[in-house]
């Protein structure tokens, strides 16, 4: 009679060993496919900021052709382009404060851009050229994508998120390192339009 309990306790203990290492195999795996979610969503945000500091150079081209002696505004979007596009930030590598300096970069290049587009408001010919058109619709079609790709990315870092700290799955995230991402949030002053002076 012993025996057979200290047997059932031993098949009891087993199948729960079972249980739990299946529970951790699946939470696990779980976690892979979500981080792996959140840095594929993280490339597809670059993919947008690539696509938008490729295009610069051509709109600087052309408002040059048109506008030389507005060199400032030039040079100050072609630095914002060159400060935005060496701020390289791999999905690992984000913290709330590296985030923080990557959007402070795209700001300052989507604020330049901003008064360069400005500038063209001043010169009729240039407003009316084909590539500038072109270019300027090109720009705000990637400034959607850009705004559409950061959303997607902070809709899979929060599923990410909550499964990294719901319970008991913090567990197994804590066990193999698995971190919380941060978010895209908005920058401090957002809340407020900019001036544009004419």
């Amino acid at each position: 009679m012993k025996r057979r309990t200290g047997l059932m306790a031993a098949v009891v203990v087993v199948v729960l060993l079972v249980i739990a290492a299946f529970y951790c195999y699946t939470t696990y795996n779980g976690l892979v496919n979500k981080d792996e979610a959140v840095k594929t969503a993280w490339s597809n945000v670059e993919t947008q900021y690539q696509r938008r500091a490729d295009l610069i150079p051509n709109l600087v081209n052309t408002v040059k052709g048109y506008a030389a002696h507005e060199s400032q505004t030039l040079e100050s979007v072609t630095a914002a382009r060159a400060n935005a596009t060496s701020i390289h930030l791999s999905v690992d590598e984000l913290t709330p404060e590296r985030m923080a300096e990557f959007q402070q970069a795209q700001s300052q290049l989507q604020s330049a851009l901003g008064r360069l587009i400005a500038v063209s408001e001043r010169y009729p010919d240039l407003k009316a050229n084909q590539n500038f058109m072109e270019l300027q619709a090109q720009l705000e079609g990637t400034e959607n994508r850009i705004t559409v790709a950061r959303q997607d990315f902070n809709e899979v870092a929060r599923t990410y998120n909550v499964a990294v700290r719901r319970f008991p799955s913090n567990l197994v995230a804590g066990l193999f390192g698995f971190e919380q991402k941060p978010y895209f949030d908005a920058l401090e002053g957002a809340e407020t339009a900019p001036v544009v002076n004419f």
